[in-house]
C-alpha cells in the first residue's frame, strides 16, 4: 500500500471509507512525520493528545455509519492566523506569545464540523506582513524543495508543510497573494476565492478589505473538497457575503459545452495580460508558465491577448491601503487586555509604548509607521483617497479584460524562490508581489497551479484569475491540466 503521507485528501478520504486506513493510524503516522521535520519550521505547536481524539471519533463515527462527509477523519492544519481553542493562536507574533483564543474562527469550526482532524497552528509572517516567512518571530520556515531557501509568505508554513507530506491540505490566507504566492514558491496548489466568500471572523486581522481565507493542498480536487467546507455566509462577519456555495468538488468534472475527454478545456478563453509578461519576469519561470499555456491550448483553451495597464500601480496601491487598515487593526494590541505587557512601565503611554515596542517585530513596526503617516491629516487626502480611486481602476480594467476572456493566466511570482536571507531591502521584497497584488485589490478569486521547475529544480506556478464567484470555473480548469500533467504530484526528495 502507498504510505498514507504520499496521498492527498480526496485519496485518504476513498481509503478511510473503504476501511484501508482508520484515521488513527493515519494522524499517528503524520504526527511522527512532524517531528521528523521539525527543521523545516512549519510547525508552530501540535497537540498529540487532542488530534488522537479527534481521530478517535472520526473513526466511531464511520463505525456506525454516521461519517459527516469526505473530509470527515482527514488530518489538516491551521495557519496561525486562525484563532483556535484547542492551540495557541499567535500570529507569529511575540505580541501574542501563547495567546488563547475562548472561540474557533468560522473557517477552523465549519472544518471541525465537517469531521476533519487538526494536527496543530503552522508558522507565517508575523501577523502575515510578507512574502517570505523570514518575518516570523518564532524561525523562519524553510523550502522542502531546497531549505536553503524561502517556502514563500505569508502561509508558508501552511505551503512547506503540504510540500513536505506533513499533512494532506492546510489553511492559509492571502492578503495581497499569501495562499498563491507560498503555493507556487513550494510546488503546491493553493487558492484564494473571491473576497467575502469564506468568513473572516476569527482571523486575526492584517488589512480587513483585502484578507480571506483560503485552502492549500496538492491538487485543485483537493482544495474543491476543502473550499466546499470552509465557505458560506457567516453573520458575525460583516464583510460575509451571501452567496450559493457551489458543490465544487462536483464542478470539477462538469463538462463544458462542446468539450470532450482528450479537450476539457474547449470554448474556454484565458486572456494573457502583456503586463504579466513582460522583463520581470525571469527566463526558468516564463518557460514553464509558456509551456503550461500551452498544454492549456492542447486541452481546447483558446489564448487571447489582453491588457491590465494599471498593473504597476498596484504596489504602491496595495502599500497605502493595506498598511493604513494595519495600523488600525493592529491598535489593539496594546498590553491591557491581553498579549505581552511590558514590565516597568512609569505610566500607561510607557505601557503602549514599551509592550509595543517589545512585541511586535521590525516589519509589522513598519507598515504601521506607514499605515500611520498616510492616514494622519494633510496626507489622507493625498494618499489614502487616492489609493481608493486607484483600486476602483483597477478593478475596472479586470472587467474590461472579461469582456473577452473567462480565465486570465499568467506566472504567480516573477522568480523562484530565493535563499533565505539573501533580501534586505524591503521595498524590493514588496515588488515580488506584482502579479498577485490586482486580484487581490480587485477582491477577484485567483489560485496558483504547479506548471514545472525553474532555475535549482524549484518549482514554479501559473496563476489563474476569475470572475467574481467564479472559484468552480478556476477549479475546473485547474483539475484539467493536473489530469494531464503530473507536476503536482511530484515531491521533493526524501519526502
Amino acid at each position: 500500500m502507498t504510505a498514507p503521507h504520499a496521498l492527498g485528501v480526496a485519496e485518504l478520504s476513498a481509503a478511510l471509507r473503504a476501511g484501508r486506513l482508520s484515521s488513527e493510524e493515519l494522524t499517528t503516522h503524520l504526527l511522527a512525520r512532524i517531528d521528523a521535520h521539525e527543521q523545516l519550521g512549519a510547525f508552530l505547536c501540535t497537540d498529540a493528545d487532542a488530534a488522537l481524539a479527534q481521530a478517535r471519533a472520526a473513526d466511531a463515527r464511520r463505525a456506525r455509519g454516521e461519517a459527516r462527509g469526505p473530509l470527515d477523519g482527514v488530518p489538516i492544519a491551521h495557519k496561525d492566523i486562525f484563532v483556535t481553542t484547542d492551540f495557541p493562536s499567535t500570529a507569529a507574533s511575540k505580541i501574542l506569545a501563547d495567546y488563547r483564543s475562548p472561540f474557533d474562527a468560522t473557517v477552523v469550526a465549519k472544518l471541525k464540523a465537517a469531521g476533519t482532524v487538526t494536527l496543530g497552528k503552522l508558522n507565517c509572517d508575523e501577523f502575515a506582513m510578507g512574502g517570505s516567512n523570514e518575518n516570523s518571530s518564532v524561525r523562519p520556515v524553510r523550502n522542502p524543495w531546497d531549505p536553503a531557501r524561502i517556502p514563500g509568505g505569508s502561509s508558508g508554513g501552511s505551503a512547506a508543510a503540504v510540500a513536505a507530506r506533513l499533512v494532506p491540505a492546510t489553511t492559509g490566507t492571502d492578503t495581497g497573494g499569501s495562499v498563491r504566492q507560498p503555493a507556487s514558491l513550494s510546488g503546491v496548489t493553493g487558492i484564494k476565492p473571491t473576497y467575502g466568500r469564506c468568513s473572516r471572523y476569527g482571523m486575526i486581522a492584517f488589512a480587513s478589505s483585502l484578507d480571506q481565507a483560503g485552502p492549500i493542498a496538492r491538487s485543485a480536487e483537493d482544495c474543491a473538497l476543502l473550499l466546499g467546507a470552509m465557505s458560506g455566509f457567516d453573520e458575525r462577519d460583516a464583510t460575509s457575503a451571501q452567496q450559493p456555495v457551489p458543490d465544487f468538488a462536483a464542478a470539477l468534472r462538469a463538462p463544458r459545452d462542446g468539450a470532450s475527454a482528450a479537450r476539457p478545456l474547449a470554448g474556454l478563453r484565458i486572456g494573457l495580460p502583456k503586463e504579466f509578461f513582460g522583463a520581470g519576469v525571469a527566463a526558468d519561470v516564463a518557460a514553464p508558465v509558456r509551456a503550461a499555456l500551452a498544454e492549456c491550448e492542447k486541452l481546447g483553451a483558446t489564448l487571447v491577448d489582453v491588457s491590465l495597464p494599471r498593473t504597476e500601480l498596484s504596489i504602491p496601491v496595495y502599500y497605502i491601503i493595506a498598511p493604513a487598515e494595519a495600523s488600525s487593526n493592529l491598535s489593539r494590541f496594546d498590553g491591557v487586555r491581553y498579549g505581552h505587557r511590558a514590565e516597568g512601565a512609569a505610566d500607561l503611554m510607557d505601557l503602549y509604548r514599551k509592550s509595543r515596542s517589545e512585541g511586535f517585530g521590525a516589519e509589522v513596526k513598519r507598515r504601521i509607521m506607514i499605515g500611520t503617516y498616510v492616514l494622519s491629516h494633510g496626507y489622507y487626502d493625498a494618499y489614502y483617497l487616492q489609493a481608493q480611486k486607484l483600486r476602483r481602476m483597477i478593478a475596472d480594467d479586470f472587467q474590461q479584460c472579461f469582456k473577452a476572456c473567462d480565465l486570465i493566466a499568467g506566472p504567480v511570482a516573477p522568480t523562484v524562490a530565493r535563499k533565505i536571507g539573501s533580501q534586505t531591502d524591503p521595498v524590493a521584497e514588496y515588488l515580488a508581489d506584482i502579479f498577485t497584488l490586482p486580484a487581490s485589490l480587485a477582491g477577484l478569486p485567483g489560485m496558483s497551479v504547479p506548471a514545472g521547475f525553474g532555475e535549482g529544480g524549484m518549482p514554479v506556478g501559473l496563476q489563474l484569475i476569475g470572475n467574481y464567484w467564479q472559484e468552480a470555473a478556476l477549479l475546473h480548469a485547474a483539475h484539467a491540466f493536473q489530469q494531464a500533467t503530473d507536476f503536482h504530484a511530484r515531491a521533493p526528495e526524501g519526502c
